[in-house]
């Protein structure tokens, strides 16, 4: 298995990478700026330079790769499309491309409450609302997907076990940017959570299960 990472130097994306080379396995990492990630990715990582809203870019790019994982999202701008060109244009380009490379898996991090319309975070050019579209897009392509919705997304450790549970049913709570790379690369290695929707969150007082249980109770 070779894995694809498409937003790779964003704070979610960089975890990915790191765990995916931490399991050796095999990893190309898409990247705007290049510089920017040689310092902040390992070095086992494979770097490729281009952008997912240049869809024609995007098959090269991808190459040998037989697994893709999308972690791309808008960054706060003033920019009205923002959102509508990263999170909903741009994934189109990334499934289409995968599709015609045949790639075996797709999996995107994605975010929890993108079925409710009237969220607050839809205020910002309707983030939610596109990610969401994606997310239909990705589910009618025919490829083999796994979408995680994590919830607020933390940039430290934070106590508590992993809850896990299917489509629209958590609505609320937070988890580290490191428990969502991992259930991300972990989503790739089991048969248990192809075609399906996680959501997840950690939480105080629980315990940890393993990651592969949890896809077994969606």
């Amino acid at each position: 298995m070779k894995v694809f990472v498409a937003g790779a130097t964003g704070q979610t994306g960089r975890h990915i990478v790191t765990d995916l080379v931490k399991r050796n396995i095999p990893v190309r990492a898409l990247v705007r700026n290049l510089e920017l990630a040689k310092q902040i990715l390992p070095t086992k990582a494979e770097l490729v330079q281009g952008d997912v809203l240049f869809a024609d870019y995007l098959k090269d790019a991808i190459a040998d790769c037989d697994v893709v994982v999308c972690a791309t999202g808008a960054k706060p701008s003033f920019n009205a499309l923002e959102p509508y060109l990263v999170d909903y244009v741009g994934i189109k380009n990334l499934v289409n491309a995968s599709k015609a490379k045949g790639v075996q898996h797709f999996a995107i991090v994605s975010s929890l409450c993108v079925s409710k319309f009237l969220h607050p975070l839809n205020l910002f050019w309707l983030v939610l609302f596109w990610k969401k579209q994606a997310e239909k897009y990705l589910r009618n392509s025919g490829l083999t997907y796994t979408i995680v919705r994590p919830g607020g997304l933390l940039n430290y450790e934070k106590q508590g076990g992993l809850v896990m549970a299917g489509a629209d049913q958590l609505f609320e709570g937070s988890i580290p940017r490191t428990k969502v790379a991992q259930v991300t690369v972990e989503a790739l290695l089991q048969t248990a959570a192809q075609n399906k929707i996680v959501e997840i969150v950690t939480k105080e007082g629980i315990s940890d299960r393993p990651i592969s249980e949890l896809f077994l109770t969606i």
